[in-house]
């Protein structure tokens, strides 16, 4: 089930050569791995059911574009990255300002976010990783690599999310802003679940350009 792909339509403008200036702001969200390998309506034993429609709905009304598709299957997060890095690449080849970009990721979906960041090598975009990393990533995925504005959103709570900032220290590209929410909703792992204010508030600032607030 795709939601919303709409790189499709800029084909015709890259067949063309054509380029134009475009204010538009994207978001592209990426779910967490129960999504993927279940239905939209399945229920999490713990968690309950992932509100994915109603997250883009979130996105949407706060004005931005909204692209995302429900993966199926247990795909590889590095694989499906870099079909996401031709798609924000052509986004880019028809005018649009890399900082007008936000990829946002939960749980795995943060984990392809931050391999997008890793491929992509723009310091002009815009990452938001909830709940999705650990500290022993540098040892386990160590080809990872920030590059772009990043804000690493994680629950107290939750034993699947703790700072990034190991992973800040280790990544070679330029960060020029760099922010860390620690969250205290008493959820664990579900907080990530819903379109709740805590974490949609601030990933809706960062993608609107707002770094220091």
């Amino acid at each position: 089930m795709k939601i919303r792909l709409i790189i499709g339509i800029f084909c015709y403008t890259i067949l063309f050569g054509c380029t134009m200036d475009n204010d538009d702001r994207y978001v592209f969200f990426l779910h967490n791995r129960f999504l993927e390998e279940h239905e939209l309506n399945d229920v999490h034993p713990e968690y309950g059911q992932t509100a994915y429609l109603e997250i883009i709905k979130t996105f949407e009304e706060s004005g931005f574009k909204v692209i995302s598709e429900k993966r199926n299957g247990n795909v590889n997060a590095r694989d499906y990255a870099s079909g996401l890095v031709n798609q924000i690449d052509s986004l880019i080849n028809i005018g649009t300002k890399p900082n007008n970009i936000t990829v946002v990721g939960t749980s795995k979906g943060g984990y392809i976010a931050q391999y997008v960041s890793t491929l992509a090598e723009n310091p002009d975009l815009n990452f938001v990783f909830i709940a999705s990393y650990r500290d022993s990533d540098i040892q386990n995925i160590p080809e990872i690599n920030y590059c772009g504005h990043i804000l690493t959103i994680y629950e107290k709570s939750d034993p699947f999310g703790v700072s990034a900032i190991e992973r800040k220290t280790t990544s070679s590209c330029k960060i020029n802003h760099f922010k860390e929410i620690e969250l205290h909703t008493g959820l664990g792992h579900g907080f990530l679940f819903k379109p709740l204010k805590a974490w949609i508030e601030p990933t809706v600032k960062w993608a609107n350009g707002y770094y220091n607030n």
